[in-house]
């Protein structure tokens, strides 16, 4: 079944060598593609090794059970190393199958996150706020470095849209199962008779996209500035540096006022717009995934949701897989990585299994 793989054992075993020519080592673009290509490929050629070593295993304690005149310690130490190996064969199999898994190109990216209030008014705001610590703090977790882009807020601390950049490797890969429509039950701080109250946010994850990888003509654009304001519209600073850019062929419309700077609010603004023509770019591209990707973010309505945060009962609910947790303070405080690996899982089995049927 895995044959071919002496292919990428090759290919390893040539990038280490050409990563140590002073020449490649000088170009620093040429080194950082060779490094990217070396990572992908070093866990596949590891399990493949280790894969194949288990193989000669099975194959030399078999050989060794066949011969005549053996004691019966030896025969059954025999007997136990083979049916580690063979344990070990099916393990790596089925680990190798995975990491063989066709990759998302956007996985190694850094994303841009946008967080707006759904059904439920101030309490969706609030919780919205809620959602953008747990995704701050999960950043901090994992090394990541977190920058705001645009922020609307309320009188009482809540988000109705709050947009932000994380940098850090593998960003994308972790945070892309976070889009769609989440939902809170709780009892507002501002509920006089203590009755739960149901809320929702949707949270989309964009891929951070190259100026190259997307064009656009800065006839296209309409940019305008004003003045940012915070909640209440009570003035953050008196010059016209927030920006406002409206893609004209789109009508796409992204703002920023994070800086004080209207050059890096306009930078910022860019970013976030490529991002977004990139990601309608891809659902032109795939009928299907823009489908899938509608039906998890949806309108933001009480009856759609990817998952509910329950707080009289602490508990969490991923609803695309059936997950139910009882930490919920853990996981609003940035320890998200149990639910994300719950659902890299469930993604890399449904892919399995879909490479498995059309080979069948």
């Amino acid at each position: 079944m895995f044959e071919n793989l002496t292919v990428f054992v090759n290919r390893l075993e040539e990038l280490n060598q050409r990563m140590f020519d002073p020449v490649v080592a000088a170009d620093a673009k040429g080194y950082a593609e060779l490094m990217k290509e070396y990572k992908n490929l070093e866990p596949i050629v590891e399990k493949y090794r280790e894969y194949l070593t288990a193989v000669q295993t099975v194959e030399d304690s078999t050989e060794m059970l066949g011969e005549s005149g053996l004691e019966r310690e030896m025969k059954e130490m025999i007997q136990q190393e083979l049916d580690d190996a063979k344990d070990q064969v099916e393990r790596t199999a089925e680990e190798l199958k995975i990491l063989l898994l066709p990759r998302d190109p956007n996985d190694e990216r850094n994303v841009i996150m946008e967080i707006r209030g759904g059904a439920g008014g101030e309490e969706a705001a609030l919780f919205s706020a809620r959602l953008f610590r747990m995704y701050s703090m999960y950043a901090t977790r994992r090394g990541w470095k977190t920058e705001l882009l645009n922020v609307n807020e309320t009188e009482l601390g809540g988000y109705k849209e709050i947009s932000f950049q994380i940098t850090g490797d593998g960003a994308y890969s972790r945070l892309k199962y976070e889009s769609g429509v989440h939902r809170v039950q709780r009892v507002p701080e501002t509920e006089t008779q203590g009755r739960i109250h149901t809320s929702t946010a949707t949270v989309a994850v964009l891929p951070e996209v190259d100026d190259v990888e997307i064009e656009i003509n800065p006839a296209d654009l309409q940019i305008d500035t004003y003045r940012a304001s915070g909640a209440g519209g009570q003035h953050v600073n008196k010059t016209e540096s927030a920006i406002r850019i409206t893609h004209l062929p789109t009508g796409t419309v992204v703002e920023c006022q994070d800086e004080r700077s209207q050059f890096k609010n306009k930078d910022k603004a860019m970013k976030v717009l490529r991002s977004r023509l990139y990601e309608a770019k891809q659902r032109e591209q795939d009928a299907q995934v823009a489908q899938q990707r509608k039906s998890q973010v949806g309108t933001g309505d009480r009856s759609e949701r990817i998952r509910t945060y329950n707080f009289p009962q602490g508990r969490l609910t991923d609803h695309r897989i059936g997950l139910t947790i009882y930490r919920l303070e853990e996981v609003l405080s940035g320890d998200l990585d149990e639910v994300i690996d719950a659902l890299i899982t469930a993604d890399r089995a449904r892919q399995l299994e879909e490479t498995i049927e059309r080979q069948e």
